[in-house]
């Protein structure tokens, strides 16, 4: 008798949430127009306690979806680690991808991040910003992002270009096998180390970037490099 085909892998894109109205209702549909083939998706968002028009713009692009959007709302603002932890809590694809709910990244990537999961040459896949030459990144950014990941590199003996990147996919019971603390931005590099340390090959793949400025809603601060540090050194030497 013929071996069956085996059923077709399902993704679940977890995007985490946070006073993103200018952007959510984009991200939503261009993630639902992305053609994977024979691959299902889920999309998982989760909202942080937004306090903008994001659950508005969320509900209005949801209504009639709910076979493929899923909203899980927290009632206070924790921190896109928290976010993204319960978003991974509620995914039941074969493979988890992680999207911001900004435009700095491009769903059309997704089959480029997954390629190398699909073929089963790795297990975790990174979509670096730093193996495509690129003049749009700011020189802060590529300094702050290359000093951290280098002490990611000597911590774990990785050979990382881009630890702090946002498109991260992993096989869903990876993340299951793990225990993740963090609730804020140092949710990267304590997800990074501890995959590393459970012994994960981390496999990068170039992916475009387009940044955007603080007046345009990033984020992201020096205090969150601080923290980063502290996520790294914490993971290394008490493995907590």
């Amino acid at each position: 008798m013929p071996t069956p085909a085996p059923p077709p892998l399902k993704l679940s894109i977890v995007i985490p949430v946070y006073n993103e109205q200018d952007t959510i209702g984009d991200v939503i549909e261009r993630v639902r127009a992305v053609d994977l083939g024979s691959i299902t998706k889920e999309i998982i968002i989760s909202d942080d306690g937004s306090t903008d028009r994001s659950p508005e713009v969320i509900r209005e692009y949801c209504a009639n979806r709910t076979e493929l959007l899923k909203v899980h709302t927290s009632p206070i603002n924790l921190g896109k680690g928290a976010a993204v932890r319960l978003g991974l809590s509620y995914a039941t694809g074969d493979v988890v991808l992680i999207q911001d709910a900004d435009l700095e990244l491009d769903p059309n990537e997704y089959l480029r991040i997954l390629e190398p999961i699909i073929t089963g040459q790795a297990d975790v896949v990174y979509g670096s910003r730093f193996l495509r030459s690129s003049n749009k990144i700011p020189r802060r950014t590529r300094l702050a992002n290359r000093f951290l990941t280098i002490l990611t590199n000597l911590l774990f003996g990785a050979r990382l270009s881009d630890m702090e990147t946002a498109y991260k996919a992993f096989r869903r019971e990876i993340a299951a096998n793990i225990q993740l603390r963090c609730v804020r931005f140092d949710f990267e590099p304590e997800i990074t180390a501890k995959l590393l340390l459970a012994g994960h090959r981390i496999h990068e793949v170039p992916v475009s970037y387009h940044p955007r400025t603080a007046d345009e809603g990033k984020k992201i601060s020096w205090v969150d490099g601080f923290e980063a540090v502290y996520a790294l050194l914490r993971c290394r030497f008490s493995n907590a």
